[in-house]
């Protein structure tokens, strides 16, 4: 049956539908449920009224349901070991103070692990990219300052109707990404979403400070959302940010402020004031996580799986011991990967549906904290399905190093670039030794 596009934007128009673009992919099957159910086909007539997922239609309120999802770790593995080589470490000692094994090192831009993630998302949901209404990327060091990082996942996936927009809230993103989205759905603006929390620190890394070599690695995870009248996904958030620490853990070198001062770009330094962090991380995620189910009318009891931010094995076991839940409902793959910031919690999520621990209805508790220092915990309720719709082929380019030779590569390059812009590093060294204002 041919749709009569005409004639139905006609009818939407008339009666104030928030979507206009009924050509859209995302409208197909609301447009084909109208001419199949709702026409008819003697005189092209409605006859009855169109049912879609709005507010104004029938007043009930919209959910946005995680419907796909999907990760992406390249495979260079760095282990503690390698680390060891270097620096004046060992297994034991990294293991013993943060659950930390191995991380990955990617070996492409952090757009290229994005787009193999998002698409595999796309895949597990069953989904086109040209039936994304937005695109939210979550991320702190992407491969350029403009044009933004989900400008170019929108054209790497070919989603020419989607918008396109990052966050930044550190390793917080993909959280604070996920109530952007969540909100933009609830209100009718959109109907579905890509949600990606994204990091490869590996570039910017002094590998040389053992403070934080230890600590970070590269990784994507991509959750998509759809717009439904089913009591799903994001039911309640928590937000915060304690401004006044924000200069204890921050990112020196790159920005505005350090521009014209002679400061190479991709120099950086890293600051970690890791007893502070470890103190405002436990009080904001566990705080975070009582307001969020106390908005909710629920208790540490009704939660089936927390899945937190994997920064430090010491964090997580504090956290879920303020909060009161059992270690066996926590989640935790520190151990494989680090602290991959904005991809940890997407990462997490997406492992533990492989795993088989997130059950069909089950409630899930996400606390996160990261730069700024910002902080946050969502609650969501799992849907009906735990397993892929389909799969993805993409996938990253072979690598033919490991995660030392790549790492041993950006040492011998940032020394390079150290010894030669020198005198210029050492006259901008009061704004590189000065904290975050």
């Amino acid at each position: 049956m041919q749709i009569d596009f005409e004639h139905v934007g006609r009818w939407a128009t008339e009666r104030k539908l928030p979507y206009t673009n009924l050509r859209s992919p995302t409208w197909l099957p609301e447009v084909r449920q109208l001419v199949e159910k709702e026409l008819d086909p003697d005189d092209n007539e409605v006859t009855t009224t169109m049912k879609t997922l709005t507010r104004r239609e029938d007043g009930k309120p919209l959910h946005a349901a995680i419907v796909g999802w999907g990760k992406c770790l390249p495979p260079a593995v760095l282990t503690n070991a390698d680390l060891a080589t270097f620096l004046d470490t060992d297994d034991e000692w990294i293991a013993s103070r943060t659950g930390m094994r191995e991380r990955r090192i990617s070996h492409v831009p952090l757009g290229e692990v994005i787009h193999v993630a998002a698409a595999r998302a796309l895949a597990c949901a069953g989904m086109e990219a040209g039936e994304l209404d937005l695109i939210i990327v979550g991320s702190t060091l992407g491969d350029e300052l403009a044009p933004n990082v989900a400008s170019g996942t929108q054209k790497r996936l070919g989603a020419r109707n989607a918008a396109a927009m990052d966050v930044n809230t550190a390793c917080t993103s993909f959280l604070y990404g996920l109530s952007s989205a969540t909100a933009l759905i609830r209100t009718g603006v959109i109907r579905t979403a890509l949600v990606v929390g994204a990091e490869a620190p590996s570039p910017f890394m002094d590998w040389d400070d053992r403070n934080t070599a230890v600590l970070f690695g590269d990784g994507c995870g991509a959750a998509v959302l759809q717009a439904t009248q089913r009591e799903e996904g994001l039911l309640s958030e928590r937000l915060g940010c304690y401004g006044e620490s924000r200069d204890i853990l921050d990112i020196r070198g790159v920005g505005a402020r350090y521009a014209n001062h002679g400061i190479p770009c991709g120099y950086t330094s890293w600051n970690f004031d890791g007893q502070e962090i470890f103190k405002k991380a436990v009080i904001g995620m566990a705080q975070a996580s009582q307001d969020a189910l106390a908005k909710r009318g629920l208790a540490i009891g009704d939660v089936d799986l927390m899945v937190p931010h994997q920064a430090n094995r010491r964090i997580i076991d504090a956290v879920g011991k303020r909060v009161g839940i059992d270690p066996a409902r926590v989640f935790v793959n520190v151990q494989r990967y680090g602290n991959m910031s904005a991809a940890t919690v997407p990462v997490a999520l997406v492992e533990a549906l492989e795993e088989g621990r997130v059950k069909p209805g089950a409630t899930l508790l996400l606390p996160a904290f990261g730069a700024g220092l910002s902080w946050c915990a969502h609650v969501v309720r799992w849907g009906e399905r735990t397993t892929p719709l389909g799969t993805s082929d993409l996938a990253l380019p072979p690598c033919d190093r490991t995660g030392l030779e790549l790492v041993n590569d950006l040492r011998a390059r940032r020394a390079i670039y150290h010894q030669a812009a020198a005198p210029f590093i050492e006259a901008a060294r009061h704004l590189l030794d000065e904290p975050a204002a």
